[in-house]
């Protein structure tokens, strides 16, 4: 095949000398109906006759080559083959080297019959996210069921001047196959061009016994490539319980070298930025500021909601931010600059803060990475404050607060842009307050219940709270609470499908008052209900409220081996009171029950407080958060879950009928209970 069509973002050619070349003859010899592929096809799955992959980089591009035979005999997946996407980066080049298909016996170049379409990418500019990033629509004419489709194509990646930390460093994740391909062979291999060397680190790969075997750590010298292969393959991994294997390759480098890599381009910026020379209307509104604390959260708040964030795709990996001067002048910037125009605001009113590299996504898996500036998207602002470490981000909007009230962010790993620094661990995290606190209060009379209830909302619950009553509709957010109050009194069991409008006449809610400096907000909701007894098919009339929120239900069902706890629940606190005309069991075992529970994770305290005509609950979830549970402290952990769930999370009272005849049953049903 000649080298024939070329444009800018897509290329039909052969593959480069790094690659090498397969002939057709080879690739006909490799699509062989074996006993292992007769196999699979006969389970009804597609299979891969072959797949290779090649992995290539240098300090002047990275690159990626892939050739592979497979079955189209799902519909699904040769919908998808006709018709594909693939996203490439500013600079970065899609190869095609050949689209085939063998079909009765014969080999058949597809490439005549596809078009091939360059589109911008429909993410670019869109809620501030700017990107050269170009979308290649290949679309194949005349694939056919039970086709075998052959695919040989690369993607290259040469280095921009913006490029300048992937030019210096290398990473590269290699994550083993979906477990729904069979493979006939399986090839994977890392060529190593650059001038520094390369180390990659196997981890959660698993013996014979599919116990996890522990971490291999090797090298890669310039001109030396690592192959991976397998054979009649299926990964055996658990994919409901287990993390795939997978190897990180990356330049090898340290926390502290990397630190001191990144430290000097902040420094820089740092050194020469005073917000004196650029800023003086803001800084006149921070002087006019006498209260410390209510400075720092107008400086926060300003960069957050004042300075639009642009994520910009193209620059994100680098780590040179752009000047402050700049972030203010033109009001946008995308995270580095935001954060940096954040500190060096702290910096001006006397508040110490540092700049950190984060990765909210793959925050788990840092810690099994080999050290690498490239296994961070996102920065962030650390604080330190009145003895306490805050982080800020600055890329959100709409939160509110005194440093110690406002939203917490979960993640654990970070690195601190400062010289000699190590990945560092965050501390376990406690709420100071209850991020829920509410009473209800349900009062019956006759065939009537009034029901009130009152929420205050703190922290990330407040500025969630806060959004949701701008952006959604009242009935909506009514009929939200009324959907939740069908279930929390059991109405759910004695009357589903009646229309809950129907039940809760005349609902209302309302923002009761909205502290922004203390971030809080306080919600009411009244309602007057029809029916309030849940009744039992024996025709026991009841008054219940349990709040499901309170039972963890991923707690209880959670069951990866690999993968430890991730705890980050709200602290809460809940005040039930029901009342009745009627009499009450004061002595039924479930109405005065009560829990006390003290694991090195949570607290929980259930107390009760019974009439002849109602009762009271007074529940508090106090929770250590930001944490991983680990393995061996799980199942205690469940277990104390699984008390809360045996009816500590609400309250319950049994009405006792009136007349001689029902308080005879009630007292001989108690005698023998």
């Amino acid at each position: 095949m000649e080298n024939q069509i070329q444009v800018e973002n897509y290329r039909i050619q052969k593959p480069e000398m790094w690659a090498g070349t397969i002939g057709d003859q080879e690739i006909m010899d490799k699509i062989t109906d074996s006993e292992f592929a007769r196999k699979q096809t006969d389970e009804g799955r597609d299979y891969c006759y072959f797949l290779d992959k090649k992995y290539y980089t240098s300090n002047t591009e990275n690159s990626e080559y892939t050739c592979m035979a497979y079955t189209l005999n799902e519909p699904g997946n040769l919908e998808r083959a006709s018709a594909s996407d693939i996203v490439v980066e500013e600079n970065e080049v899609y190869q095609i080297h050949r689209i085939s298909v063998w079909r009765d016996g014969k080999l058949i170049d597809k490439i005549p019959d596809t078009k091939i379409k360059v589109l911008d990418s429909e993410t670019q500019s869109g809620g501030g996210v700017l990107s050269s990033n170009k979308k290649i629509n290949v679309t194949i004419k005349d694939l056919r069921l039970y086709d075998v489709l052959v695919l040989e194509d690369s993607r290259v990646k040469v280095f921009t001047d913006r490029d300048f930390l992937r030019k210096e460093f290398s990473k590269y994740v290699w994550v083993s196959p979906d477990n729904y391909w069979a493979y006939g062979s399986f090839t994977f291999s890392f060529i190593n061009e650059r001038e520094q060397t390369i180390a990659y680190k196997k981890t959660f790969f698993r013996d014979e016994q599919g116990c996890v075997l522990e971490p291999e750590i090797n090298y890669l010298k310039k001109g030396e490539r690592f192959v991976f292969e397998e054979q009649n393959y299926i990964n055996p991994v658990d994919s409901g319980r287990e993390i795939f294997p997978y190897m990180d390759f990356a330049t090898n480098a340290n926390w502290k070298d990397l630190s001191n890599y990144v430290f000097p381009l902040y420094e820089e910026i740092f050194n020469k930025s005073s917000l004196q020379n650029f800023a003086p209307n803001l800084i006149e509104k921070l002087d006019a500021i006498t209260d410390l604390d209510e400075k720092l959260q107008f400086a926060i708040e300003y960069v957050q909601n004042h300075i639009y964030y642009v994520f910009n795709a193209d620059e994100m990996n680098g780590h040179k931010p752009q000047e402050p001067s700049v972030t203010y002048e033109n009001k946008q910037g995308d995270c580095k600059a935001k954060s940096v125009l954040l500190k060096v605001i702290l910096d001006y009113i006397g508040i110490d803060a540092s700049v950190v590299l984060v990765n909210f996504s793959a925050d788990y898996y840092i810690k099994h990475y080999l050290p690498s500036l490239l296994s961070f998207n996102h920065v962030v602002v650390k604080v330190n404050y009145k003895g306490q470490e805050y982080f800020i981000d600055a890329t959100v909007r709409d939160e509110f607060g005194l440093i110690e009230n406002r939203g917490f962010i979960y993640f654990m790993h970070y690195l601190e842009i400062k010289r000699d620094q190590e990945l560092q661990l965050r501390k376990a995290h406690q709420y100071p307050y209850f991020c829920i606190d509410e009473k209800i209060d349900f009062n019956v009379q006759g065939t009537t219940g009034k029901l009130k209830l009152t929420t205050t909302y703190k922290s990330n619950r407040a500025n969630a709270m806060r959004r949701y009553f701008k952006t959604t509709n009242k009935r909506e957010i009514i009929d939200s609470w009324n959907s939740f109050l069908f279930y929390s009194l059991n109405y759910a069991n004695d009357r589903n499908g009646t229309d809950v409008r129907t039940i809760f006449k005349d609902a209302a809610i309302d923002i009761v008052s909205d502290d922004k400096r203390l971030n809080e907000i306080k919600i009411q909701y009244t309602a007057t209900v029809e029916k309030p007894y849940y009744t039992d098919p024996q025709g026991t009339r009841f008054l219940m409220y349990f709040d499901r929120n309170l039972v963890k239900e991923n707690v209880r069902d959670f069951m990866h081996k690999d993968l430890p706890f991730w705890h980050n629940f709200d602290s809460q606190k809940y005040e039930i009171n029901l009342y009745t005309d009627q009499k009450i069991d004061t002595e039924e075992k479930y109405t005065v029950q009560e829990s006390t529970i003290k694991n090195p994770y949570f607290d929980y305290k259930s107390r009760k407080k019974v009439t002849k005509n109602g009762a009271s609950a007074f529940i508090e979830f106090n929770p250590l958060v930001n944490v991983d549970i680990p393995q061996a402290e799980f199942e205690q952990f469940r277990t104390d879950h699984h008390t809360v769930a045996d009816s500590n999370f609400g309250l319950g009272i049994d009405i006792i009928e009136p007349g001689l005849m029902n308080m005879l049953k009630f007292s001989f049903k108690k005698r023998f209970k």
